[in-house]
């Protein structure tokens, strides 16, 4: 399954708009056009739905389209059998979607996604206002073609403060990575030749068409929700979704 077929497989039921509050997100919360199912579909990895990022990303090296593809099925995790997804559309670098990552996140990883009840996928979408998000979005790529896209992930969000400065951050991707114990050399060939940049624009593309406007932006089965909402707002999100996949 690839992510790129995610929101456009739901068809056209209409997907509820969960803002509880002011949303606490980087970008124009609240600009996104209607949001269907579809959307939600679009949002997932190429990986969930079959299609190729090669096909994405047209003409390429084989070797660049297998590693974009380790890369795209390195961002999902869950149980295959698992009905619920829940899609998260991110900037590494917006201050909301740390604030949510580290609030949020590993509660519903381990309440949701371990306990094999649902699906999590990581979108990525770089906002131009950060000058480090999109460098970030494809370090992490990189890391996904590794089997290390979640710890990478977590990582980035972690040391978020000491990379965030303008100018090349290269030398801080690398040390994560070290850290993480990747191959460095591998990781280092993949940064330096943008292979994922590809991969990350598609995303944002995606993400455009879909309506999305600011990060943190998530779909959860026939919801979305914007901003880094209370921990309650996704949990019941989730509830929601798991006994409408079972009706």
């Amino acid at each position: 399954m690839r992510i790129s077929s995610l929101l456009h497989r739901a068809g056209a039921s209409r997907a509820a708009l969960l803002l509880l509050a002011a949303p606490l997100a980087c970008g124009k919360p609240g600009d996104a056009k209607s949001t269907s199912s579809a959307a939600a579909s679009a949002a997932k990895p190429a990986s969930a739905s079959g299609e190729t990022v090669a096909a994405q990303a047209g003409s390429m090296p084989a070797d660049s389209a297998a590693l974009r593809a380790a890369a795209d099925s390195g961002r999902i995790m869950g149980a295959p059998g698992a009905k619920v997804w829940m899609i998260i559309a991110s900037d590494f670098q917006c201050p909301y979607c740390k604030m949510w990552h580290d609030q949020s996140y590993e509660t519903l990883r381990k309440a949701y996604v371990d306990a094999g009840r649902a699906r999590m996928a990581y979108v990525n979408y770089p906002l131009s206002m950060h000058e480090q998000a999109k460098p970030a979005a494809e370090a992490a790529m990189c890391a996904s073609a590794q089997k290390k896209f979640w710890e990478y992930h977590t990582a980035l969000f972690q040391s978020q403060d000491s990379w965030t400065k303008t100018g090349d951050q290269s030398a801080k991707f690398d040390s994560l990575a070290t850290a993480l114990g990747l191959d460095l050399g591998r990781f280092r060939a993949c940064t330096q030749s943008h292979v994922m940049r590809a991969v990350v624009e598609a995303d944002q593309d995606r993400m455009q068409r879909s309506g999305v406007a600011s990060t943190p932006t998530f779909f959860i089965g026939n919801q979305r929700v914007e901003g880094a909402q209370p921990l309650a707002v996704f949990r019941e999100a989730m509830d929601s979704a798991l006994a409408s996949s079972a009706r």
